[in-house]
């Protein structure tokens, strides 16, 4: 018999969410009425709960308390980031367009941008954690995160930099970065990554050495299948791939944690290592992963989930999928409130919660039918296939009509691909040779998937237009929850047959 999902963190989350989105985009007097309201309607929770221990209203006013709980602490959280970004020197100075210096630490991968004009030298965006502004003459510490458009050669994540230009203010308050940077020319390294930054550095250096000799799709698609690295994947394959709804391989997430995983958990197991030391093992892994990788979104949902999973399984008791995502979502969103409304992350807690929540239903359903590998391999595409269309249509208003076949057909190549792309990085700074070896075998799965993208792409109907806006959003949000009903419906008529 199969054990019922556990839910009852999933209105913390949502809470979560919505403090999230408050807490970055509301006025200041919006988010403090909404905490005020909160933190009365906190009170006439918690009394009652405390009083009455037992009874059927006491689980559900232990929720509501505790998901408005969640939403102040989110709330709080959030109010304080932003007043430190939108009060420091950086945003006063980027107020008043000063050119300035800035010396910090790149914390992301620097984005080739295209040139601003035909024969203009390329342009790259990164990330910097400040320490220092230098401006009129002034020099202030300055903390917080500045996104820099400037050119030249990129620095590597983890290098203490200076770089000079033209400070602006942010767009939106929607923006993560305290100020924009316009720099003219390539910025000054003061310091190399050390310590482990420094072996990653080296890892995707020599990873880009070796994956370079692959040629055509399969070399730019194993670096992005590996390291979540889409530099080497040209315009085209890109615009194939979100069509044929296969961008999620390049985009590490929690299918990359869950095949690395699970090889390790084997190769542990193999070693006769127990529940707790095999735990042990997955987890380093996962952290190995996620330095690779870098903090990308879905990256962090992924990890923090994984930990919350493992956390459990180390403590003997059994990890439950809606529990571990729920925990990761608050946790992430606490400490980032900005995740809520990145695309990246949207997806990754979308398309993990339809595969929870639809997907093992609809593989226990078909499995007597299909087989459960088989099975399995059709409710996962599916479920999240349905789960993200809506919110897809929010930066492409089309739906994918053949993504799940497009997802079926590349299933038995993304294991390999993964495997072997992470598995010739890691080699690559020791042994070129054997990365070498590795790299084409696992470029031979990316080039089936490159086939697979390129050819689902080109079919006929394969972009159906949709309305855009939050009208067409709604609309196919309700398509995707009729479909799931009927085809729940379909089989539990089947089990009942």
């Amino acid at each position: 018999m199969s054990e019922s999902l556990d839910l009852r963190l999933v209105p913390a989350a949502a809470a979560a969410w919505a403090g999230a989105v408050l807490a970055v985009l509301a006025p200041g007097r919006v988010t403090a009425a909404v905490a005020l309201a909160g933190g009365g309607a906190v009170v006439v929770l918690v009394v009652p709960a405390l009083r009455r221990r037992r009874g059927p209203t006491t689980p559900h006013l232990a929720a509501a308390a505790l998901a408005l709980v969640v939403l102040l602490a989110v709330l709080v959280a959030g109010a304080a980031q932003r007043h430190a970004r939108d009060g420091g020197p950086l945003a006063a100075a980027a107020a008043s367009g000063w050119t300035a210096t800035v010396r910090g630490t790149v914390v992301d991968e620097p984005v080739p941008l295209p040139p601003t004009w035909p024969g203009a030298e390329p342009q790259v965006r990164y990330t910097l954690t400040v320490a220092q502004l230098d401006a009129r003459g002034r020099t202030t510490s300055a903390r917080g995160p500045l996104v820099v458009l400037g050119s030249g050669d990129p620095p590597v994540v983890g290098a203490t930099v200076a770089v000079t230009g033209r400070l602006q203010p942010v767009t939106s308050r929607a923006d993560r970065g305290a100020a924009v940077l316009v720099a003219g020319g390539a910025p000054v390294v003061l310091r190399e990554p050390g310590g482990l930054r420094r072996w990653v550095g080296a890892v995707r250096q020599a990873a880009r050495a070796v994956v370079a000799r692959v040629p055509g799709d399969a070399g730019g698609l194993l670096l992005g299948v590996a390291l979540g690295d889409t530099s080497r994947v040209d315009q085209g394959l890109s615009q194939a791939l979100a069509v044929a709804g296969l961008t999620h391989l390049v985009a590490v997430s929690g299918a990359h944690f869950a095949i690395i995983g699970a090889l390790v958990a084997a190769g542990a197991a193999a070693c006769r290592a127990p529940r707790a030391g095999q735990a042990v093992a997955v987890l380093a892994a996962g952290a190995l992963l996620v330095l690779l990788v870098g903090p990308q979104p879905s990256v962090l949902r992924a990890a923090v989930m994984g930990s919350v999973a493992l956390t459990g399984l180390l403590a003997g008791r059994p990890s439950r999928a809606p529990a571990a995502l729920a925990t990761a979502v608050v946790a992430l969103l606490l400490a980032d409130p900005w995740l809520a409304l990145e695309l990246g992350f949207v997806l990754s807690v979308v398309a993990t919660a339809a595969i929870v929540l639809l997907g093992g239903a609809w593989t226990q359903r078909w499995s007597h039918r299909l087989g459960r590998g088989p099975a399995a391999a059709l409710a996962t595409p599916l479920a999240a296939q349905l789960a993200c269309a809506p919110v897809l249509l929010v930066v492409r208003p089309q739906v994918g009509l053949y993504a799940v076949l497009a997802n079926l057909l590349v299933a038995p190549a993304v294991g390999p691909a993964t495997v072997l792309g992470v598995a010739a990085a890691l080699v690559a700074p020791v042994w070129p040779g054997a990365a070498s070896l590795l790299a084409h075998l696992g470029g031979a799965a990316c080039w089936w998937v490159a086939v697979v993208g390129r050819t689902v792409a080109a079919a006929l109907g394969a972009a159906l237009p949709w309305a855009p806006g939050w009208l067409g959003v709604v609309a196919l949000g309700a398509t995707s929850t009729g479909a799931a009903a009927l085809l729940l419906r379909a089989g539990g008529a089947a089990d009942a047959r």
